[in-house]
């Protein structure tokens, strides 16, 4: 049996806290796991930032209620989960998942949670565990399945090593450049395609 094992932001949705970034005006929570690859480094930017304009887990929920699923990717993960058993592996948070993966039809989502306080701050945040896309992957193949798995960022890159095949899609050129060694696509048809070529199975 086959996993088809998908990053979330940046392959199905777009970039939760750019969006973010853009609807406050903060340029520096733009930056993602592109941009800086050590996570812990990246998330106390982002919660030192939030706590010195003031913002909450509710303000960071509120722009997420408006967004929607990147163009074509409910049709992508709708076609993927005819043919694999599909699990989105993220290293975003619970608390921000539920608009975002009701739209997308309730794939399964492994990811971390956020403490708040009384007042909504976000105080800390709990990682599910250490390096937890590549641990999920050789996880499942404890249990006998084969995965194929695609992402875009750094962060992506140890379960695409640890997969039986990799794929980058939509990545910026720093990490397409970075690891050569898997295909890099930007389109959902060449993604359909990718993981058609990968798949042991006689699929269409």
């Amino acid at each position: 049996m086959e996993l088809a094992c998908l990053d979330l932001e940046g392959v199905l949705i777009p970039e939760i806290w750019i969006d973010f970034a853009e609807r406050t005006g903060i340029d520096e929570l733009r930056a993602t796991t592109r941009d800086i690859p050590d996570y812990d480094e990246l998330m106390q930017q982002r919660l030192r930032l939030l706590r010195e304009h003031g913002l909450g887990l509710n303000d960071i929920q509120a722009v997420i209620a408006g967004m929607k699923p990147l163009p074509g990717a409910v049709e992508f993960i709708d076609w993927l989960r005819e043919r694999f058993q599909v699990v989105i592996l993220s290293d975003t948070f619970y608390e921000f998942s539920q608009p975002l993966m009701r739209q997308l039809g309730f794939p399964t989502l492994f990811c971390h949670r956020l403490i708040a306080d009384e007042q909504g701050m976000i105080t800390e945040y709990h990682l599910r565990q250490k390096d937890p896309k590549r641990a999920s992957v050789k996880a499942f193949h404890g249990l006998n399945f084969r995965v194929i798995a695609a992402g875009d960022s750094y962060n992506d890159t140890t379960m695409l090593s640890e997969a039986d095949a990799g794929i980058l899609f939509k990545a910026p050129e720093n990490v397409i450049r970075e690891f050569p060694q898997f295909p890099a696509v930007h389109e959902y048809d060449e993604l359909r395609e990718e993981f058609l070529r990968a798949s042991v199975r006689e699929l269409d």
